[in-house]
């Protein structure tokens, strides 16, 4: 999803990368405490953060926004454009690779694709037809046998099995199954 298909008012996490020249990682480094400075001055700005490769030449930025509109303003910026001309033949951000996202629809990407995600209702009706069923089967085997236990306990039990549940077998599934109503073909 591109930086400015996010609603406007939500916040956005941006990632992006870097490819830097051989043995021109220490000055594309020293560059990243100036950007960085620069960006955090910047109205809207929650924070940037470095991912520095272990082995090779790619560098992640992780920029963090108050909302889509902000965002996009400093990536059109004259402050980054003189940034980046500083670091010319050094390094390269790879436009291609930039990802943004504003929360849930992480649940609903399509493997290989930029869509935008789909519209709140039917985040909130797809991810209820998820954790209905395991809610149920939640409480049917779990609060008959922690019924003497502290309520933190007890509590965190719900969480515990229903979130990684959801994160890594239902929905996936459930947005491979409704993609066609999630994302509608752009004629419709």
């Amino acid at each position: 999803m591109s930086t400015t298909e996010v609603r406007r008012g939500e916040p956005v996490t941006t990632v992006l990368t870097w490819e830097v020249r051989p043995g021109r990682e220490q000055e594309f480094e020293d560059w990243t405490h100036g950007i960085t400075r620069c960006a955090r001055q910047f109205p809207g700005n929650e924070g940037v953060s470095w991912l520095r490769p272990e082995e090779g030449h790619r560098f992640h930025a992780v920029l963090r926004w108050s909302d889509a509109h902000r965002l996009t303003a400093w990536l059109e910026s004259d402050e980054r454009a003189a940034w980046h001309a500083r670091i010319k033949g050094v390094a390269t951000e790879i436009g291609s690779e930039r990802q943004s996202t504003s929360g849930m629809e992480t649940w609903f990407s399509l493997p290989g694709t930029t869509v935008q995600a789909p519209p709140r209702w039917k985040m909130v009706l797809t991810t209820f037809l998820g954790a209905y069923p395991f809610t149920l089967l939640i409480q049917w085997l779990a609060t008959p046998r922690t019924g003497a236990w502290p309520l933190p306990l007890r509590a965190a039990v719900f969480p515990v099995v229903l979130l990684p549940t959801l994160t890594y077998l239902v929905m996936p599934r459930l947005s491979r199954l409704l993609r066609r109503w999630l994302y509608p073909p752009p004629d419709r």
